[in-house]
């Protein structure tokens, strides 16, 4: 860890760096791209053969399977795949994560596709990466003295690197016992909170049941699509007049919350490329323009996000969104009563939802062209009717054949991502 490389870049992204016109972010990525792609072609095997025969803006795009697949001709600080995994592998099982490869971090990730995924960041990646964080969570003009609690499914020397009398983290891991994290947090009265929707709803029924009274400063959600009944419910019972917000992934360090509790995408390090799904959502294909240990370069990461119409009262010239609404893959598609199917994105079926009334939890799954299996952590009837008729309000509303929707116990499931709509059928994406 070099604290002068962290301080560096926290100056820079918090003062030196204000991006305050369109302009001034345009120039900013020509410039990294070139420098980037320069570097590419020096160093990187797999991204050398592809540049000898396209530009940028014709190289193929990628996902996590290809970049698996060609994890040792594209990564540029000789880390093979097979050590890499075996490491972060047993780091997982263990749930000891203080172990590197080298100086390199390692970690995986499933994110919410299923898919395995591997992360390789170098120590300076890594500095930047703290710096760039603590620059867009810590409060203005509150700098000293932060005790920062992160609920993570898995730990790395990435998030705990720093220690000092400005800063402080503290891992909470996902998996233990939740009795017991909120134990240590009470005791670790955190100042800035960071952790999935699914644990911070945790945390918030505590407080509103008087069995957490920390007021933390800021509260972040990570990790996971933060519903609107989430975020209502979440920032009355911690007390927090805005719940912001950070877009972190295997892929990057991709938005962030302003003051103002506007998701901005982090342009001055990003490149966003959009694939338009309808007038306002798209998919982002991303191109870190400073990750060099394992490139990230055109790669499509298949969350569907909502573009914002209106500027950011911040001032801020970084280009704004609504919302992260969650995977392409788990847009539910319904039938037309004269044929072909209807898109219905995970928020829209998340916002019908909320004007059922009877139940608190709830998972939407579709496992056939016309049926819904909807579970409830509440069965009786006043839930059943209640969420039987917003969903055929919805399919009225779209134009769409009402679904038949049966509903079954909620289980919690702790040992991935909480995906509240997931479309477990079909492989078109709409």
């Amino acid at each position: 860890m070099s604290t002068l490389r962290i301080l560096r870049e926290f100056a820079v992204v918090r003062w030196l760096r204000p991006l305050r016109s369109r302009r001034s972010v345009d120039r900013r990525q020509r410039r990294l791209l070139r420098r980037h792609v320069r570097f590419l072609r020096r160093r990187s095997p797999h991204f050398r053969d592809l540049l000898a025969d396209a530009t940028f803006e014709r190289l193929p795009v990628m996902d996590k399977r290809i970049m698996m697949t060609e994890f040792d001709r594209m990564n540029t600080v000789g880390v093979r795949r097979d050590e890499a995994l075996e490491l972060a592998i047993a780091n997982e099982r263990s749930r000891e994560f203080d172990a590197d490869l080298g100086e390199n971090s390692v970690g995986l990730s499933s994110g919410t596709s299923g898919h395995r995924g591997l992360f390789v960041v170098s120590p300076a990646e890594r500095d930047a990466w703290v710096g760039a964080v603590l620059a867009r969570t810590l409060p203005r003009g509150d700098l000293l003295g932060h005790r920062i609690a992160l609920f993570l499914r898995a730990d790395n020397t990435l998030y705990e690197s720093v220690r000092s009398r400005a800063v402080s983290f503290r891992y909470f891991d996902v998996y233990a016992d939740m009795a017991e994290n909120l134990a240590r947090l009470r005791a670790y009265r955190p100042t800035i909170l960071v952790a999935p929707p699914s644990v911070l709803r945790v945390i918030a029924k505590a407080a509103a049941a008087g069995r957490f009274d920390v007021v933390p400063k800021k509260v972040y959600a990570v990790a996971e699509v933060l519903e609107l009944a989430d975020a209502d419910l979440i920032g009355r019972a911690l007390r927090q007049p805005v719940l912001h917000q950070l877009y972190q992934c295997t892929e990057g360090f991709l938005a962030h919350t302003c003051e103002r509790g506007v998701i901005h995408l982090n342009e001055d390090t990003v490149l966003f490329e959009r694939e338009m799904l309808d007038a306002e959502r798209f998919v982002p294909i991303v191109t870190d323009l400073r990750r060099r240990a394992q490139p990230i370069v055109r790669y499509r990461l298949g969350d569907v996000l909502r573009a914002r119409t209106e500027p950011c009262a911040c001032g801020s010239a970084l280009a704004a969104i609504d919302r992260i609404e969650g995977r392409e893959g788990d847009t539910l598609l319904f039938r037309r009563p004269s044929g072909g199917e209807v898109p219905v994105f995970a928020d829209v079926m998340a916002r019908a939802l909320l004007f059922a009334e009877g139940f608190d939890e709830y998972r939407v799954v579709q496992t056939a062209a016309s049926r819904l299996e909807i579970a409830l952590d509440v069965l009786d009837d006043r839930s059943r009717r209640s969420v039987a008729e917003e969903v055929a309000r919805l399919a009225d509303r779209v134009g769409c054949e009402r679904p038949e929707v049966v509903f079954v116990p909620y289980e919690h499931e702790r040992s991935a991502k909480l995906r509240r709509v997931v479309r477990d059928w079909g492989s078109a994406t709409p």
